[in-house]
């Protein structure tokens, strides 16, 4: 932009009275425009000299610029309406007239001078004459109309509501064209864009269900960090079973570790909901493997096994594959490593996985064999119960004293007992034999008292060394234990006489050495069919929990 150009533009704009709403009134004195601005050449002072100066007088006074051609004619403060269509030609004759001006007031002959100014006046006024009038818009001057701007004192005012407008909307969804050039949007959504600007310029937090994710990647990739926390916020108020797997993807994809960790909790506490959420087949393979390997969900393990099997369907189908059983087996990978099919029963584990087809023959037999032989052979899956609540593992021991011989005829031992505080039982201690190295099969329960309901059970083994040692014996999950509440610890074993317990305690307390929390067990003698199980004597010394 020329010089002159800028300055005509100043004195045409930057009138000394506004009005209430920031537009400029028309001024009423004919001396309005600056002094510094005398003689300027730009568009805005041409049109006022040769609208309103039929005769004008040049001379060293007035300088033959624009003051003189608005002082000669009180018509000027009154110029014809332009439309902005119009400006173009309009400043081309203006142009053309001031530099003629400006030409004779330096010529050395003021007629020569004179005459070339009035034919350049006479041209311009002939070609703004000549311009239809319109009352629809002004370059200069115009009639007052609403401005919002000045109704907001703080940027932070102006900017909250110039987001919400039609021209943000038209900005950021889609691009907004001008007559010079086009606005390049960023490479992220335009609602989160719009979102992130909002926050910077408002600190108002505009986050929604549909746009949250969009949002946070847009926080992350413009190192927003305040808006990033409320995102992350956002997520974990809205976090649910039915979302949990969908969430964690993305947790892990934006490396939010809080939130992944509030997931992998919500999904132990509600795996089978989770599991059964549609969001869960749409996970990658890493978050699948990540939530197997586990020891804390809350499930049976052929449910597990269900879920990864409907999983292996969804992904064949994304990579394209008949979703054969070879192909279910080759998507899952090393997934299918961490099912633990040892925790099932025989009967789950011969009604699913075995007539599968996903896995080998090999692994079928081999299984098998695990759960109806002893010694038991060695499987390639992992043996270990899961527990569906973290912390270290917890035991007593109610025996002060061991003994031998302790006798089997096919009937169960069974104790009575209580605690004080919710517990997850996992498993017992028991005896072994007295003639050396043995195995024996065994059935272990925990039954609700009153309404003599199995609530955990398992039919496995165990070998001994023939050592006066306990041998631990697990449970398929976990067993939740409500404080008191009377439930009855049973085992059935198979096998030779083995030692047993005495000098037992009715009260037997655990103290947590972390945290001090105390953990207190009451036993009682379990009446019915007992092999003499007792609270002074017999088997099952110890009881494995989680706290």
């Amino acid at each position: 932009m020329a010089a002159g150009e800028s300055n005509s533009r100043s004195s045409c704009l930057n009138l000394s009275n506004s009005g209430p709403l920031g537009n400029a009134p028309p001024s009423n004195s004919a001396h309005s425009s600056p002094a510094s601005n005398r003689g300027a050449g730009g568009a805005a002072g041409g049109i006022n000299r040769s609208a309103g100066n039929s005769n004008p007088q040049s001379g060293p006074e007035n300088g033959g610029g624009t003051e003189s051609a608005v002082r000669s004619t009180p018509s000027a403060h009154n110029p014809p309406r332009q439309t902005v269509g119009q400006s173009g030609a309009s400043s081309g004759a203006a142009s053309n007239m001031t530099a003629t001006s400006s030409s004779s007031s330096s010529s050395s002959s003021s007629s020569s001078a004179s005459t070339a100014s009035s034919s350049a006046d006479a041209s311009a006024a002939a070609a703004v004459s000549s311009l239809p009038s319109s009352p629809a818009s002004v370059l200069v001057y115009r009639e007052p109309v609403y401005n919002w701007q000045a109704t907001k004192s703080t940027v932070k005012e102006r900017f909250a509501l110039a987001v919400g407008s039609a021209v943000f909307d038209a900005m950021f969804n889609g691009g907004m064209a001008t007559t010079s050039t086009e606005i390049e949007l960023p490479d992220v959504e335009p609602a989160a864009f719009l979102a992130l600007l909002k926050f910077l310029y408002s600190d108002e937090v505009q986050i929604g269900p549909e746009t949250v994710m969009t949002t946070l990647y847009t926080a992350k990739k413009y190192a927003v960090p305040a808006l990033e926390a409320h995102c992350v916020e956002f997520l974990k108020k809205n976090l649910r079973a039915d979302n949990a797997f969908m969430l964690l993807t993305q947790a892990r994809l934006f490396d939010e570790p809080q939130l992944a960790s509030l997931c992998l909790e919500n999904i132990d506490k509600n795996t089978a909901d989770a599991l059964a959420a549609e969001g869960f087949t749409d996970v990658d393979l890493d978050t699948l493997v990540a939530v197997l390997e586990r020891d804390t969900l809350g499930v049976r393990e052929v449910r597990l096994f269900g879920a990864a099997v409907r999983w292996a369907e969804a992904e064949a189908q994304r990579q394209q594959l008949q979703p054969t059983p070879e192909n279910k087996r080759r998507v899952l990978g090393k997934a299918l490593a961490l099912i633990r099919f040892p925790l099932m029963t025989i009967e789950e584990f011969a009604a699913g996985p075995a007539q599968s087809g996903i896995l080998t023959d090999r692994e079928v037999v081999s299984l098998f064999l695990h759960f109806t032989v002893n010694p038991k052979p060695h499987v390639e899956f992992i043996d270990r119960p899961r527990c569906c609540l973290r912390g270290k593992e917890c035991s007593i021991t109610r025996f002060s004293q061991v003994e031998s011989r302790w006798g089997y005829s096919g009937t169960s031992d069974r104790i009575r007992f209580s605690v004080n505080r919710r517990i997850f039982v996992v498993g017992f201690g028991l005896y072994g034999s007295i003639h050396g190295p043995t195995d024996y099969q065994v059935n272990i329960q925990i039954i609700h008292t009153d309404s003599n309901t199995v609530l955990g059970q398992n039919d496995t083994g165990f070998s001994c060394d023939g050592t006066a040692s306990t041998f631990r014996v697990m449970f398929k999950e976990p067993v939740e234990i409500l404080p008191s509440v009377n439930y009855i610890a049973c085992a059935t074993l198979k096998g030779p006489d083995s030692h047993y317990g005495t000098k037992g305690m009715r009260k037997v307390t655990h103290e947590a050495p972390a945290t001090g929390t105390k953990t207190c067990f009451t036993f009682c003698y379990a009446a019915g069919n007992n092999n003499g199980t007792s609270v002074e004597d017999g088997q099952i010394p110890e009881v494995i929990f989680y706290t």
